[in-house]
């Protein structure tokens, strides 16, 4: 693991620029994004622990994302209100904030019973940045009291600006392939319905039914053979045309 004054080093500083410049103009899924966030974080601090916590668009909630402690069972569910506890402060202040010792005697400090991060004396956090709007924040956490330079700082603000551009990327790629599913199975949703409404239409002609009658005889079938409706309008409206192709060559 490399400390901070590693980074002081041009070689090092070049190879951490290098580094992020692959990652931003990477394909990466925004988890994948996230862990990258995590050891970028790790590398420039020596910390103990990492957090990273993104804004929810629905609720504008921030919302626990990623960690280098395990959490499997808290991500996405420890949320903050913005100006709640020290990473909601930074991201309403758009701010940093670093506290060396005792961080969690500062008025702002909010505990997770979870969260064993909470307990480690040193805290520091930075925002998340992509376009001038605050996107999220990483929180950097020491189990010793651990005075923060400003180099330190700096390097962990410069990641959480480039970062954040890479982030919004990866959301935004992610959100659009959500879309796109949205959208298919809207259309197979409406085509379902079409195919359903004319199977119905062919039992109320052949069986002299209403609507009604016809659409629960074909939902009763379809529960007793465990068959799609889908599967079953469509095998209905295959026999229909085959019958009326038969009528035809007679």
């Amino acid at each position: 693991m490399a400390t901070a004054s590693h980074l002081d080093a041009p070689s090092s500083l070049v190879g951490l620029l290098h580094r992020i410049s692959n990652i931003v103009s990477s394909e990466l899924s925004l988890d994948e994004m996230l862990g990258e966030i995590v050891g970028l974080t790790v590398q420039v601090t020596d910390c103990d622990a990492c957090l990273v916590y993104l804004i929810e668009r629905e609720t504008n909630e921030i919302v626990l994302r990623a960690s280098q402690v395990p959490h499997q069972g808290d991500l996405g569910n420890i949320r903050l209100k913005v100006g709640e506890g020290v990473t909601g402060w930074v991201v309403e202040h758009r701010s940093i904030v670093a506290l060396a010792s005792n961080a969690s005697a500062d008025s702002r400090f909010k505990r997770f019973q979870a969260l064993v991060e909470d307990t480690y004396e040193a805290f520091l956090s930075v925002p998340l940045v992509s376009g001038g709007d605050v996107i999220g924040v990483i929180n950097v956490h020491h189990r010793e009291p651990h005075a923060h330079t400003s180099d330190e700082i700096a390097l962990l603000t410069f990641v959480g600006e480039q970062m954040g551009g890479a982030i919004t990327k990866s959301f935004l790629a992610e959100e659009n392939v959500r879309l796109q599913e949205e959208t298919a199975e809207m259309r197979r949703q409406l085509e379902t319905r079409k195919i359903v409404e004319r199977a119905k239409g062919i039992l109320q002609m052949r069986h002299n039914l209403t609507e009604e009658e016809a659409y629960l005889r074909l939902r009763n079938e379809s529960r007793r053979l465990r068959r799609p409706m889908r599967e079953l309008a469509e095998a209905i409206i295959l026999s229909e045309d085959l019958s009326r192709k038969s009528e035809r060559l007679q």
